[in-house]
């Protein structure tokens, strides 16, 4: 089994408050831990309280040395392509090789609309993005899309591209890992899907002559005592009322349980291809989460 990273979602503003716990503090505390990755959403108006997601992995970066940092995910479609690339390119100038920028096209019609972005157009213009974000970074000459004449944006500092994992188990995602990505990365899905997805990923890389994309998973859980924490029925129920999905149908991906009996569940997604699992903390303190994912990771070792 190869090795399995492992990466842990930061707090939110409310966790924050309630634990008395910063972003500087949460960061350091995922890499003394010996986790391998910290991780930030992208969010603008969902109605609870979020930080910019550019402003959270600086400050995690900042704060750290070792680990990696992560976007989970990036949406460059809501906004202007020149200025998505602006804040990508400062990340990567911040963070250095430790960043991982994971992107995606979702958030519901009610941010595109505050974004003043049409949703039916986040789909293409997801894909224009991946295509022209790279030659933005580098310092190219770029004609934007619509945009006549000839080639009039040019970004400065040039940085090189970070990593790409392209979020989402759909079809259309899988597509655009297999074109696009360095990652694909889904969530809230099982090994068996997993698997599935990993067999049609490889067919579309090789379709494009390019390298079959890694494939990390965002799962979500609450490692320890099951008396002690949200049980995974009670976890399983928020995530079918976040998503509309039958309760039945995700009873089984909450990693809960004791570290040795959550590193067997890990495996089971390292045996299918994954590479990675960055995993958001459904319950206790998150310092402990961590501490205990951390137990995880070093049995799967």
């Amino acid at each position: 089994m190869a090795v399995l990273g492992i990466g842990v979602i930061l707090p939110g503003v409310t966790v924050q408050h309630r634990q008395r716990l910063d972003l500087r503090q949460a960061a350091r505390h995922a890499e003394d831990a010996g986790l391998d990755g910290v991780w930030h959403g992208d969010h603008l108006a969902t109605g609870a309280p979020a930080l910019d997601l550019t402003v959270a992995l600086a400050t995690a970066a900042a704060a750290t040395s070792r680990i990696q940092v992560g976007a989970s995910v990036f949406v460059p479609a809501i906004r202007p392509l020149a200025w998505a690339a602006k804040q990508i390119a400062g990340l990567r100038y911040v963070c250095g090789e430790r960043l991982v920028l994971g992107v995606g096209s979702g958030g519901g019609p009610g941010q595109w609309a505050a974004a003043g972005v049409p949703y039916g157009e986040r789909g293409p213009r997801t894909d224009t993005a991946l295509e022209l974000l790279p030659r933005l970074l580098a310092g190219e000459r770029v004609r934007l899309p619509g945009e006549p004449g000839e080639p009039h944006v040019q970004l400065a500092p040039a940085v090189p591209m970070p990593p790409v994992w392209v979020g989402n188990a759909s079809p259309a995602a899988i597509r655009r890992a297999a074109r696009f990505g360095d990652g694909w990365f889904p969530s809230l899905i099982g090994v068996r899907q997993v698997a599935e997805g990993a067999a049609r990923l490889a067919e579309l890389a090789a379709a494009h002559d390019r390298p079959v994309p890694r494939i990390a998973v965002g799962a979500t859980g609450a490692v320890g005592k099951e008396e002690d924490l949200p049980g995974r029925a009670d976890i399983a129920a928020g995530i079918a009322g976040a998503y509309g999905r039958p309760v039945e149908e995700v009873m089984d991906l909450p990693l809960t349980g004791e570290p040795a009996r959550v590193a067997d569940r890990l495996a089971a997604y390292a045996d299918a291809g994954v590479r990675d699992v960055v995993v958001g903390v459904a319950g206790g303190d998150w310092r402990e989460q961590c501490d205990r994912l951390a137990e995880a990771r070093a049995l799967l070792q």
